[in-house]
């Protein structure tokens, strides 16, 4: 798989966090709305990106990114834009 322009192939990183809300309302990870970034890992970088290398880990805007499912594995595509952050 290999991503074409400004697009980036990642991998989400799970998230298992349970939160507890002031009033005692435990909070899975995927309900958190107190979270705008999401963390993820680098797997294919377009030829138009700049400063983004395969295999790093990125942090991007959680609405922005596509799922993509490829022999039953999913995967999801973001352009470079909505990266926030490289670690």
């Amino acid at each position: 798989m290999k991503a074409i322009g400004r697009n980036i192939v990642i991998k989400k990183k799970k998230e298992d966090t349970i939160k507890k809300t002031d009033g005692g309302l435990m909070l899975t990870g995927k309900q958190r709305v107190d979270i705008r970034y999401k963390e993820a890992t680098v797997l294919h970088c377009g030829d138009d990106v700049k400063g983004i290398k395969e295999g790093q880990t990125i942090f991007y805007d959680k609405n922005a990114s596509h799922r993509l499912e490829v022999d039953k594995e999913v995967f999801y595509v973001i352009r470079d834009i909505d990266v926030v952050v490289v670690l």
